[in-house]
């Protein structure tokens, strides 16, 4: 992978595989072309990059998002913050909306986003981290014989499982409920390649995470156990990098090389932040096939903020 810009950002890596902060950059200025270029290419190369200390709202949030593609809808199925169509408001104070499970954003979708901005709103005093895995280095430090076959295979992702309804909690309350029966009012089932070409580097990425069912032509019962055994070098710590929130953090994140995972251990306090992403592109297999949808358009997700 080569990325290259004639500007200057101040770069501390932060894990040894994945992750970099970048200081001195005021995202709420108006950052000349160089400076989003530099931003792009440290976003290729770390696969997440964060920013401490930003003063931005919805609408300068999106004003920044924007410089770097186009804003989705906030959200398939689950409505926006109010006057802000971009910005899909995460309150995880309730037990019962939290992402606690390795995902990446939307891939039951036929063209899941490009890459995801989240601005923390309300952080709690102690827990409440997220966690980055790289998908490309898991990809490329498989067994060869795994590799070959994970390059082959194809799953089916759909929004039947999310973050709105974690079976792990027991029993589904009313409020968990109403989230599943919003999240799934519109049913999209997407066949995506497990293995993706990135569009800008050509690294090559496993693509899996919570929204998988099964893989094409297998068993739900042999499904589980194969993805068992990818998601677990997906999540090597040597592929992670955590971070602990402030207020007004900033984080941007490849959504084609990467999972994350938010810790959900912060008991009752509160915690909310703010997500934009943006429209990215069908991904294509190691052998140029493109995903196949098996239901639901995503046509105005995708469309109706361009």
């Amino acid at each position: 992978m080569t990325v290259s810009t004639s500007t200057q950002l101040d770069i501390t890596r932060i894990a040894g595989h994945i992750g970099a902060q970048i200081d001195g950059v005021d995202l709420a200025a108006d950052l000349d072309g160089g400076t989003v270029a530099a931003i792009r290419a440290a976003v290729l190369a770390h696969k997440v990059v964060f920013f401490r200390g930003q003063q931005l709202d919805a609408a300068s949030q999106e004003a920044f998002a924007r410089r770097f593609g186009t804003p989705t809808a906030a959200h398939p199925t689950v409505p926006s913050l109010e006057g802000s169509p971009a910005v899909l408001d995460l309150d995880y104070s309730r037990s019962s909306g939290r992402a606690n499970h390795w995902h990446t954003d939307v891939t039951f979708v036929q063209h899941p986003p490009l890459g995801s901005i989240l601005r923390a709103v309300t952080i709690p005093e102690y827990g409440g981290d997220t966690v980055w895995a790289n998908t490309v280095r898991a990809r490329d430090t498989l067994p060869a014989e795994l590799r070959e076959l994970a390059d082959r295979l194809w799953a089916v992702h759909s929004n039947a499982y999310d973050y709105v309804a974690d079976a792990r909690q027991g029993d589904e309350t009313a409020d968990a409920r109403a989230r599943r029966e919003v999240f799934t009012s519109t049913e999209y089932v997407t066949e995506h390649p497990v293995v993706r070409v990135h569009p800008e580097t050509g690294e090559k990425a496993l693509v899996l995470g919570g929204f998988v069912r099964r893989f094409v032509g297998w068993t739900g019962s042999d499904s589980r156990d194969l993805l068992r055994v990818l998601q677990g070098h997906v999540t090597e710590l040597e592929n992670t990098v955590r971070w602990r929130w402030a207020p007004g953090d900033v984080v941007f994140w490849d959504n084609r090389a990467t999972q994350h995972y938010a810790v959900a251990d912060y008991g009752d306090q509160p915690r909310r932040v703010q997500r934009i992403t943006l429209v990215g592109e069908t991904p294509v297999s190691v052998s140029g096939a493109e995903s196949r949808v098996v239901t639901g358009d995503d046509t105005a997700y995708n469309t109706s903020l361009a």
